[in-house]
C-alpha cells in the first residue's frame, strides 16, 4: 500500500507531479488537495521536518517549495540543494492572460479582439476570429492554435479574450 511521500499517510494515496520534470511523488489527499488550493494548513505540514531531507529528489523539491509558500526560512537555511536542483526548485510556470486578466489554461476557447497580420503567410486573422483548443507553448506570451483558413500559428495573449 502506497504512502503519502510528504506525511506518511495511507488516506486516499495518488500521484502528483513536481513540475516541470515529469518526477512524481505520492501525495495523500489533505496534502494534494491543499497544495493545489493554495491554502496550506502549517500545522499539517510539520511533516516536512522530515520529507526535507529525503533521498528522493522529487520530495525534497517539494518541501523546498512548500517550506518557502509557508515563509519557513529557518527550515530552508539547512536544505542542501544540487545547483540542478536548486534551479528545478524555483521553477514557476508562465502564467499567461488574456488581455482582460483572465488565466488562459490549455483547451480553452478564446476570441481575437483585433487583426492581426500572419508574417510569411500574408494573411490576416480577423477581429472577433474564434479559436478554439488552444495550447500553451515554449514562447514566452503565446499560445499556440490552429486557425482555419490559415494553420498552426502562434498568438500573443494580450490579443485573446478567454471565451
Amino acid at each position: 500500500m502506497a504512502v503519502c511521500d510528504l506525511c506518511g499517510s495511507d488516506v486516499n494515496v495518488s500521484e502528483y507531479q513536481v513540475k516541470p520534470k515529469d518526477e512524481k511523488v505520492n501525495l495523500c489527499e489533505t496534502c494534494k488537495s491543499q497544495i493545489e488550493s493554495g491554502n496550506l494548513d502549517e500545522n499539517h505540514f510539520n511533516c516536512l521536518n522530515d520529507s526535507m531531507w529525503s533521498e528522493t529528489p522529487a520530495v525534497k523539491i517539494l518541501s523546498y517549495r512548500l517550506l518557502k509558500q509557508l515563509g519557513r526560512n529557518d527550515m530552508l537555511d539547512m536544505m542542501y540543494l544540487e545547483e540542478d536542483e536548486q534551479a528545478w526548485a524555483d521553477y514557476e510556470e508562465e502564467v499567461l492572460k488574456d488581455s482582460n486578466g483572465n488565466i488562459l489554461k490549455d483547451g480553452d476557447s478564446v476570441t481575437v479582439i483585433k487583426d492581426l497580420e500572419v508574417k510569411g503567410a500574408g494573411k490576416t486573422v480577423k477581429r472577433g476570429t474564434t479559436v478554439k483548443n488552444i495550447r500553451m507553448c515554449d514562447v514566452a506570451g503565446h499560445v499556440s492554435c490552429k486557425v482555419d483558413g490559415i494553420g498552426s500559428i502562434y498568438l500573443k495573449a494580450e490579443f485573446l479574450k478567454k471565451l
